[in-house]
């Protein structure tokens, strides 16, 4: 199965495009860019997190809620990231001895569907 992903790099940079080969517990996989379709080996410790979306396009104007209630993704968690974002979401997989782990947000209207959190690159994870 192919995902749209949005990798977001501790140095600032973003890259989007496609995977096939994203496993949480190996550090390389492959992403296809999204506009010339050319392969690039990702190595997981170099990013804040893998961000899986419906759109690359996504909608500015959306307001992502932050109030909502979900079912069956978790316990709620809050994740400030190194370099000063906060999310927001739900997660059943975080174990503080693992690199990263998956989290849902908050909002399903959201056009992120999951991120993969990589661990180094937060500073504070706490479930609210």
């Amino acid at each position: 199965m192919q995902n749209r992903i949005v990798l977001h790099f501790l140095d600032g940079k973003i890259m989007r495009g496609f995977t096939e080969n994203f496993f949480p517990n190996k550090n390389l996989f492959h992403v296809r860019d999204k506009d010339n379709g050319a392969a690039t080996e990702i190595n997981l410790l170099k990013l804040k997190g893998v961000f899986f979306v419906k759109s690359f396009e996504g909608n500015r104007n959306y307001k992502e809620r932050t109030d909502t209630e979900r079912t069956g993704v978790g316990k709620r968690i809050r994740i400030h990231f190194k370099d000063g974002e906060t999310f927001i979401g739900y997660t059943s997989g975080y174990s503080p001895e693992r690199n990263g782990f998956f989290a849902f947000p908050t909002d399903a209207g959201s056009n992120t569907e999951r991120v993969f959190v990589i661990k180094n690159a937060t500073a504070d994870i706490r479930f609210i």
